[in-house]
């Protein structure tokens, strides 16, 4: 990675902040924030042009989740979907004989992907735009249509593709899209191909369906989503063409309001959002490190971080299906899984790693009040269903579903699948530091750890925690580093890590970060993308 790369300075503001990775939809927020709304009228106006401006990573048919500082105390929002009710695991095997196979003859697969990654199957109810409407009920002050403006105003009229969506948007049409058959594939070509091709960064594109759905939901509040025109069109065009999804599964969906879940690192409360996210995973690697004498090394980060993931497949599901795994972070236990960590690499029992397809905001006003949010539709463009008329396309997140039948995430009717999206909080004895997140599927527990390490340890500001050289562990004993950590391969490689040095920026993931200062705030973006910090 060159130096031109990671030379960011970070940003200072007295007044307010949004951090996230594509600028027009930092300045979209930050509008908000100028107009007198407040940080989650902020990250909701930012959620939204994310979804105009970043398609490949999130969309209408998203999923979300948040944390809420505000001002004194910490809420968290799962605002995920739930699969349809036609969904079971008998119809998932009937329809993909190669699974169906696997799981006979008792292969690994029962335990990783229960159904194919594109199509109808992986369909869960999308969530992000309850999720907006709740957010605004409960916290925010501007009226709801308002965090629409430039969303609406971006969609009907166009803007020019930022480099780094450009070139995921022309990998997702070029080599996913190609090899898609079916009735059900054919408008994501027509909206998100105009020309037949993906738009090449600077192109304008324009997509004025989706600002006729924009404009349905901020005039009703989001319920057009779930029982009116939109839902309407989203059941019509799944029992046309082979999908699961009826007006009960819309009309049923809920955002749930839940208590954050932290751990300790050396007199900082790290915190997450409890199971159906991977947010636990980071915290038991932190709790394991937590209790060692010094700074860990990056060997022992790396097998912390195993042990995590390795807890985190086997035990994270649906809350509603399955007893929240509280005592994964129980300081004892957590001692006992630091007792693994010995001079050499070792393997951990764990599942497949995820891909990803995210985008991360964070924002805070001048009272106070600060946001973490994570949305995605997964995978680039998630299902790559889009229903006619509407402009947007459907997340995959069924795809985090498992065919194990004994497995907490095993795929189900009504359940909300294993979700790689975390966003992430820090606080100090009480005390506000602030929001961060990295997101990019697998990665984004490995980022977590990596940036409050920075942040702890090393006294970094939140710019240079995200400039600073990334690893990334794969799966098995294979990780991967970036060119800044060369230095550190020849004693990874003698305590037996599969080391590769990958210069691809996105390989490790893109992070933002807000922390409170006397001053204000200040503020750090993703150097690896296009993203910015804009404050006031």
């Amino acid at each position: 990675m060159s130096k031109d790369l990671l030379a960011r300075k970070p940003l200072f503001a007295p007044h307010g902040v949004v951090a996230t990775s594509q600028p027009l939809a930092a300045s979209a927020g930050l509008a908000v924030l100028r107009r007198g709304g407040n940080a989650i009228d902020a990250a909701v106006a930012t959620a939204i042009a994310l979804t105009v401006l970043q398609p490949g990573s999130n969309d209408l048919g998203s999923d979300l989740f948040a944390l809420v500082w505000d001002g004194s105390r910490l809420h968290g929002l799962n605002a995920s979907g739930r699969s349809p009710a036609l969904l079971t695991r008998d119809l998932v095997l009937d329809r993909e004989p190669a699974l169906a196979s696997a799981a006979l003859g008792g292969s690994q697969a029962t335990a990783t992907q229960a159904v194919p990654a594109r199509g109808w199957l992986p369909v869960t109810v999308p969530g992000a735009p309850a999720g907006w409407r709740d957010l605004h009920e409960r916290f925010g002050s501007l009226p709801f249509a308002d965090l629409f403006t430039d969303a609406i105003a971006y969609a009907e009229h166009g803007y020019p593709v930022s480099p780094t969506v450009a070139h995921h948007w022309g990998r997702a049409a070029e080599v996913v899209h190609a090899d898609l058959i079916g009735p059900e594939f054919v408008e994501w070509a027509r909206v998100f191909m105009p020309g037949g091709r993906a738009p090449r960064a600077g192109e304008r594109f324009r997509n004025p369906d989706v600002a006729r759905s924009l404009r349905s939901i901020s005039g009703t509040g989001a319920a057009s989503f779930y029982r009116g025109e939109l839902a309407e069109a989203m059941v019509a065009h799944a029992e046309r063409t082979g999908g699961l999804l009826r007006a009960d599964d819309l009309v049923n969906h809920e955002s749930t309001w839940v208590d954050p879940i932290s751990v300790r690192y050396r007199g900082h409360d790290v915190w997450e959002l409890p199971p159906n996210g991977q947010g636990i995973a980071a915290l038991i690697a932190l709790g394991i490190l937590d209790g060692l004498p010094a700074s860990p090394s990056l060997h022992q980060q790396l097998e912390a971080i195993k042990l995590g993931f390795a807890d985190a497949h086997a035990y994270v599901a649906d809350p509603a299906f399955h007893t929240h795994p509280a005592e994964l972070l129980d300081p004892a236990y957590l001692a006992g899984r630091r007792m693994l960590i010995g001079e050499h690499a070792a393997e951990y029992p764990t599942g497949d790693p995820l891909r990803g397809g995210t985008v991360y905001l964070c924002t805070a006003d001048g009272d106070g009040r600060m946001v973490s949010l994570i949305q995605s539709n997964y995978m680039g463009f998630g299902s790559h269903v889009v229903v006619p008329g509407t402009g947007f396309s459907l997340q995959n997140r069924g795809a985090g579903f498992v065919l194990d039948p004994v497995h907490p995430n095993v795929v189900a009717p009504g359940k909300r699948p294993f979700h790689t999206i975390i966003p992430g909080f820090l606080t100090r004895d009480g005390a506000v530091v602030g929001p961060f997140g990295v997101m990019g599927g697998h990665m984004q527990p490995q980022g977590h750890l990596q940036v409050v390490l920075s942040t702890v340890d090393d006294l970094l500001d939140p710019q240079a925690a995200l400039d600073r050289p990334r690893w990334y562990w794969h799966t098995g004993l294979e990780v991967r580093v970036e060119p800044g950590l060369a230095g550190a391969v020849d004693d990874l490689r003698r305590r037996g890590h599969d080391v590769t040095v990958v210069g691809t920026p996105g390989a490790f993931g893109y992070g933002q970060a807000i922390w409170r200062t006397d001053a204000g705030y200040v503020a750090g973006s993703e150097p690896r993308a296009d993203g910015v910090a804009a404050g006031f």
